[in-house]
């Protein structure tokens, strides 16, 4: 049985030594014929695993175990169930909607309790998990649970102190039948410590279970809905519910005690209180290896030698001395790289370093960049290299005295000397075939078939494309912008427009061979936009009358981006093709798709073959768009499957964005759709692109994610880079690294700016080393792992089962945390969970991943809609994947509108909603307004000017403009939440009770998934049972 190593490392089942623990258990990856328990565990009693006590035995199958984390009801295949084996979920079969009861208070209640008081026995030291269904304990071990009658008063056990760390959280024993209907109860404690309530420490044998002492909170009480699945109960089932219908507990369902999830930390306390302590100052880059504030505070960054956070993250800004240190820990090394990242008006630009002919200096040995990490000797005649310790001679233009300290006299007056993050202006060593190259091009790619021009799109973006080609990029010192534009319309063949100045009209040629495509003209397609102007409105008119008689339903998609990249070459000339899409392309061409839309393939070991792209036609693409500084970005409008994955690939490679929306209708998606095109076409970009990442001596970068393609192993190539798109890197140790001098990276970006100049962009950042484990967690950035373990799960969705992929996550999240808590946590009882400080939230968040329908499929979401999110998360900056997987949640109805400070954001769950309440929920994606049914008349009438809840309409996507502090403060908070982010997020207005709340419920990630996943509070107690199967 293989070990896991670092989860990126595909293939995902690579061995690897393991943490110098007992060797861990990892669940067999579903083969039948290793399918007998681990030592040390129950056998599982038949195949429902322990026989349910009492005669009680479940109906339906039983539920998977936590180890087998998304076998879609492991049994239904033929597997036996492995790891720990419980009983089936109490009442899951009434299919009601868990709904709401009024509640007395406007606050955020804790949660109602309200499955069945369960008593467990548990012996950890062993780890013998016994899972019992109902308030029964097996003879001898302990007493039965009490009946479900004196439910909400008990003896609580004599509070025991708890062992507190420093730095560390401490949290409560698991409870121990994970699969049962819940968890058990918590002794109350003496002390606290974030907020958590130490428990009483088990004894090494076996204690009797602690007895149910328990208030009931104010949150909603269970009353039956009309619909939906039921979202209470806590059985941990990972894969998307169960086949064959839900399974049912014969006998009365019994109450029980959960987890109080005000014990367990809570990622908005942690973003809070960073915020409290480092919000609105000034952060300085000038030590090595300091932590920066997270991405949810707001600060000033200070360049002082270290690129700033805003262009790197690190997943730890500690790295380990050794691979094995690096491989007992298994937190991934790993920096997060946004290279063109906007900075804040109050934020220094970069500086723009000019050598002339010289060019930038360089080492000779390692080709490193000159920067703050060279150390000059010999009276400034020579420097040592940070990065490979060579020792190399001044240019003579650049020679300067050093000072007492052994500084350059000019060290403040040069970026490149004192700054993390600067460009140098490229020689013409570094331009193709040696010659400087010209502006980029813009190319707009319409398809005009039949659904296109009688919805009005085609109307609408010809409408919208004369609006913003006033606003094309420029360099800042320049009166217009240098790029040119060129138009296609396209369905199953291809109409390309001479726009030239001195036309009267515009010209169309057409191009019927689409299987050799060529470009029917060269002068007068890409054309200077002011010059051509009114050529260009004339045909932006015309084409929606052109095409309005024309039937043609089927197109083509692939001779369009060969068109366009074709048309880039033939100008010599890198661009940018926008195309507007709508269906999957079935006309005979290259390129051509089939439905292959198969439900059958999901929870299979074939469901990865839905992300993958149906034929090479596009990878082969990509591949010659990338060498020709063609990037492609796509609009697509789908009214059904158009095979997201295949259609998406050519963008993901290209460093192109994709947009998407679903069932386009003119008056509630077009304001959506057009902030996405403006906003797309201003944003600061660079073409032509290649990055390179050099580490100093001792490690080096082996795996990159983003919309990156590689010709080999150290160019990272791009057609083009944007403000928003992020590459995230993964280093290993090839050798030792030194505490004093640390580990250093250096990331350069050669580009060509949007007017036409080749440039570098360079940031470099050091980082600290260590030979304590301790260091490592301390330095540790939970957002930045979160990104890191997202990209690389979703690259290796391609080529592993995703439940292998969701296992060897929570096996890496429980390994990280056992390190920690074997070698630097002080001793404490086995049954508590100690977190490191950096690392509170990591259960959490990972939960969230693992919840995503990329990594778990749900029958509400379509294959197209993951196949798109894969796509957006692999090129995702920290900011953005961290409100991804946990969205933020605003109370309205407490607004201050006297301020223009957003409200505290509340944990992601049901529990905090409240009847009399109003919520603002963002994910980056989607944003919802959810109404509780007694929301306040005043705040109804001041946001929405009608008279009551049951006026509102909830199909409008924008507020309406109401003259009130309300309805202003409001609009203000959606859009500032809005300037953020890359995409475009659409409103919809939920109301309490209505079919439409089921699909914001799914963003309520604290909770447990309506179709598998489970709640935060569970996943954590299944991460405290792997930690403490591993410390065993």
């Amino acid at each position: 049985m293989s070990q896991q190593g670092y989860v990126a490392t595909p293939p995902y089942s690579q061995s690897q030594p393991g943490i110098g623990l007992s060797p861990p258990h990892y669940g067999h990856y579903g083969d039948p014929s290793h399918a007998g328990s681990p030592p040390g565990m129950m056998k599982p009693a038949g195949p429902l695993g322990a026989a349910a006590p009492g005669g009680m035995l479940p109906q339906g199958p039983s539920p998977p175990g936590p180890q087998q984390f998304g076998q879609n009801g492991a049994h239904a295949q033929g597997h036996p169930p492995q790891r720990f084996p419980g009983p089936p979920p109490v009442n899951s079969a009434a299919p009601s909607y868990a709904p709401y009861s009024p509640s007395t208070q406007s606050s955020y209640p804790s949660p109602a309790s309200t499955a069945s008081v369960t008593q467990m026995a548990s012996q950890l030291n062993a780890m013998h998990i016994n899972s019992y269904g109902s308030g029964m304990a097996p003879p001898g071990q302990g007493p039965p649970g009490p009946p479900s009658a004196p439910l909400f008063q008990g003896l609580p056990r004599p509070p025991q102190p708890s062992i507190m760390q420093p730095g560390s959280q401490v949290l409560p024993p698991p409870p121990t039948a994970l699969n049962g209907p819940g968890a058990s109860p918590l002794p109350p404690s003496t002390h606290r410590q974030d907020g958590l309530p130490g428990p009483a420490p088990l004894n090494a044998q076996y204690q009797p279970p602690p007895l149910p002492g328990q208030t009931l909170g104010t949150g909603y009480s269970p009353q039956q809905g009309s619909y939906g699945p039921q979202m209470a109960g806590g059985q941990l089932s990972y894969p998307g519910g169960f086949p064959g219908g839900p399974a049912q507990l014969a006998g009365p369902p019994q109450l029980q005690k959960k987890l109080d999830p005000d014990s367990i930390p809570s990622p908005i306390q942690v973003i809070e209180n960073d915020r409290a302590t480092r919000g609105g100052q000034v952060y300085a880059t000038n030590s090595r290896g300091q932590v920066p504030p997270l991405v949810t505070t707001d600060c000033v960054i200070q360049d002082q030698g270290n690129a700033s956070p805003r262009y790197i993250r690190c997943t730890t800004y500690c790295f380990p001395c050794t691979s094995d240190m690096a491989k007992q820990a298994q937190i991934p090394l790993a920096a997060v790289i946004k290279p063109f990242a906007t900075i804040p008006s109050n934020e220094t630009p970069l500086y723009l370093v000019n050598h002339g002919e010289n060019g930038p200096v360089r080492c000779n040995r390692c080709k490193a960049y000159m920067c703050p990490f060279m150390q000059f000797i010999e009276g400034g005649r020579r420097y040592q290299c940070g990065f490979c310790n060579c020792v190399n001679d001044v240019p003579p233009f650049y020679f300067q005295h050093l000072d007492h300290i052994g500084r350059r006299l000019d060290h403040y007056e040069k970026p490149e000397l004192s700054l993390g993050s600067y460009e140098y202006v490229a020689t013409l060593d570094y331009c193709r075939k040696n010659k400087p190259p010209n502006p980029p091009a813009f190319i707009f790619m319409i398809d005009v078939s039949y659904s296109n021009i009688k919805n009005g799109l085609v109307k609408l973006i010809c409408e919208e494309l004369k609006t913003v080609l006033e606003k094309l990029p420029k360099e800042e010192q320049e009166e217009t912008s240098a790029i040119r534009v060129g138009f296609i319309t396209y369905n199953k063949v291809l109409h390309f427009f001479n726009v030239k100045s001195n036309l009267a009209q515009p010209q169309m040629m057409v191009v019927t061979d689409v299987g050799e495509v060529f470009v029917p003209l060269l002068d007068g397609f890409l054309v200077n936009y002011q010059e051509s102007q009114s050529v260009i409105h004339n045909l932006l008119d015309q084409i929606p009358e052109m095409f309005a008689d024309s039937n043609e339903n089927e197109t083509v998609f692939a001779p369009v981006i060969q068109a366009g990249m074709e048309a880039l070459k033939a100008a010599d000339c890198p661009g940018k093709l926008f195309i507007f899409h709508s269906s999957l392309p079935t006309a005979e061409a290259p390129g051509k798709l089939k439905n292959r839309d198969d439900k059958k393939l999901i929870n299979t070991d074939k469901e990865k073959i839905l992300f993958q792209p149906q034929t090479n036609v596009y990878d082969s693409l990509a591949k010659d768009c990338v060498a020709h500084g063609c990037c492609v970005t796509l609009f697509l409008f789908p009214s059904q499957y158009v095979d997201v994955a295949s259609l998406g690939l050519v963008p993901q490679l290209t460093g192109g964005t994709l947009y998407k929306y679903n069932n386009f209708q003119m008056h509630m998606d077009s304001q959506q759709f057009l902030n996405d095109l403006r906003n797309d076409i201003e944003k600061k970009i660079g073409f032509d692109a290649i990055m390179r990442i050099r580490t100093s001596t001792g490690f080096r970068a082996t795996d990159f994610f983003g919309g990156i393609f590689m010709n080999n192993t150290t160019d990272v190539e791009m057609a083009a880079i944007d403000c928003d798109k992020a590459v995230t890197v993964e280093f290993k140790h090839d050798d030792k690294l030194a505490e004093d001098s640390g580990a250093l990276i250096q990331c350069a970006v050669l580009y060509t700016t949007i007017g036409g100049q080749r440039r570098l962009r360079i940031h470099n950042l050091s980082l600290n080393c260590s030979s304590q484990l301790a260091d490592l967690y301390k330095s540790c950035e939970t957002d930045a792992l979160i990104n890191f373990f997202a990209k690389s799960a979703f690259k290796a969705v391609l080529h592993q089962p995703l439940k292998v992929i969701r296992e060897i996550l929570v096996n890496q999240t429980a390994h990280m945390l056992a390190c920690y808590r074997k070698n630097c946590a002080s001793p404490s009882a086995a049954s508590q969970l100690i977190l490191p400080d950096s690392m509170k939230v990591l259960p959490v968040y990972m939960n969230c991943l693992l919840k995503n329908c990329v990594l778990l499929s749900r029958p509400e979401i379509s294959t197209d809609e993951r196949a798109y999110q894969r796509q957006l998360v692999m090129t995702m900056g920290v900011a953005d994947s961290q409100l991804f997987f946990y969205p933020q949640l605003l109370p309205i109805h407490t607004l201050d509108v006297k301020s223009t400070a957003l409200p505290t954001a509340i944990r992601c769950s049901e529990s905090r909603l409240s009847e009399e309440g109003i919520f603002l929920l963002a994910n980056g994606l989607n944003m919802f307004l959810w109404l509780g049914v007694s929301s306040p008349p005043e705040l109804i009438q001041g946001i929405f000017n009608v008279p009551s809840f049951a006026h509102i309409n909830t199909d409008m996507t924008t507020l309406p403009e109401v003259g009130n502090p309300y309805s202003q403060t409001l609009r203000m908070i959606i859009s500032i939440i809005q300037q953020k982010r890359p995409y475009s997020m659409k409103l919809t207005i939920v109301k309490q009770r209505e079919q439409p709340e089921m699909v914001f419920r799914q963003f309520l990630v604290e909770d447990k998934g309506l179709y598998g996943g489970s709640s935060y509070v569970d996943f954590l107690c299944c991460v405290h049972k792997e930690i403490c199967q591993l410390l065993n």
